[in-house]
């Protein structure tokens, strides 16, 4: 049996890989609808969205909890500021240097690099058949 830290750390790359399987849907359905340049943008708005929720997990795998709570939380409070950073920093970029063609798709592949850590454990979920009388 695993340990329960390791057990933790793993789950939050087994969600990011998830939200990378629920975007690269996004960003197929951006190119089949929009062509080629709608599906740059979508990839350009998922990797902004996916590449600092990248370094969260990565840093807030890196807490160790135990006995240091304080020392926990205040890891995962990095990790949180260094992810909004981040995102700030490849906006900033990606407005700058490659200013999105299709801004839809950028920003749907966008949101649902935020919304899947919400849905990714609800669509994971067991799901229990009712059972017959």
């Amino acid at each position: 049996m695993r340990h329960p830290a390791t057990r933790r750390r793993t789950m939050g790359w087994r969600l990011l890989r998830l939200e990378v399987l629920g975007v690269c849907v996004v960003i197929v359905a951006a190119t089949l609808i929009g062509g080629v340049e709608a599906g740059k943008s979508a990839l350009s708005g998922a990797l902004v969205g996916l590449i600092p929720q990248a370094f969260f997990v990565w840093r807030s795998g890196q807490a160790r909890g135990g006995r240091q709570a304080q020392r926990f939380v205040m890891n995962l409070y990095r990790a949180e500021a260094g992810k909004f950073g981040l995102t700030v920093a490849l906006l900033a970029m990606v407005f700058v240097a490659v200013p999105p063609s299709n801004p839809i798709s950028f920003f749907s592949a966008y949101v649902a690099t935020h919304l899947m850590p919400w849905l990714a454990p609800w669509l994971r979920r067991e799901r229990s058949t009712p059972q017959p009388r």
